[in-house]
């Protein structure tokens, strides 16, 4: 997966998705900030599970995704899916995903913070989890 700024080396992408509660990735200044992920099959993503800290929440996400149907010249583009809008809290929040406008599946999936309750756009996230099923 790729993010669009990491702060420190401290506070990498790898934290992302190590289950540790103490360690997490932190986005540097300035908005947008992205989270992009690749799948190595075709998946229908149901939910998704992320833990900010309080304070440095991507407050407004648009979610994209890269499909064989939105695909230009062989190329998978990435569409605009859906929106969520996290709370400025602690605690893991879950975001149930439209699955039915995505039957044929996706291979990739953004997630681009617009906004943040940082003053400074920073983005902090201590997990990230999607939840699905394969193709």
């Amino acid at each position: 997966f790729r993010v669009s700024s990491t702060l420190d080396k401290s506070a990498g992408k790898k934290n992302l998705t190590d289950g540790s509660p103490g360690s997490c990735w932190t986005s540097q200044q300035g908005t947008p900030q992205f989270i992009q992920l690749s799948f190595n099959s075709t998946v229908i993503p149901k939910q998704l599970l992320l833990t900010f800290q309080g304070g440095f929440v991507g407050t407004k996400c648009s979610l994209e995704i890269q499909s064989s149907s939105n695909a230009q010249d062989g190329k998978m583009e990435w569409a605009p899916w859906t929106k969520i809008f996290p709370e400025d809290i602690n605690r893991k929040q879950s975001f149930d995903l439209p699955g039915d406008k995505v039957q044929g599946g996706v291979r990739g999936l953004r997630m681009v913070f617009e906004e943040s309750s940082d003053f400074f756009g920073r983005v902090t996230v201590y997990d990230l989890q999607v939840l699905g099923y394969m193709l």
